[in-house]
């Protein structure tokens, strides 16, 4: 079994990103639902068990950015950003999010 965890950070900002919305999908069923707290991390993923196999993190940044002030093209450049990637067995993956309305980046974290 491997576990999960994730950190956005606000490249606008230069700070964590608080109250992000994500999801977690193995396929089309949804597995995890949360948001991201004041350090831009949701640390009710990591209580997940994840099988080796692929699955996709979808980030609401959109309605981030609205909530914080930021103005947005309609419809926004970005809305929901996907990372789509896979876990190995008995392993810890961490997917790091920089995020800015109009670019982002990710990595495989330690």
């Amino acid at each position: 079994m491997s576990s999960l965890s994730t950190h956005v950070l606000d490249t606008v900002s230069g700070r964590p990103a608080s109250g992000v919305f994500l999801r977690l999908l193995d396929g089309e069923k949804v597995l995890f639902c949360g948001t991201t707290d004041a350090d831009g991390r949701c640390p009710e993923l990591r209580n997940l068990f994840l099988e080796k196999g692929g699955y996709r993190l979808e980030f609401s940044v959109g309605e981030y950015f609205r909530q914080a002030g930021q103005v947005l093209s309609d419809p926004p450049f970005l809305d929901i950003v996907p990372v789509v990637f896979g876990l190995g067995s008995d392993m810890h993956a961490h997917v790091p999010l920089l995020v800015a309305p109009f670019g982002y980046s990710t990595y495989r974290g330690s």
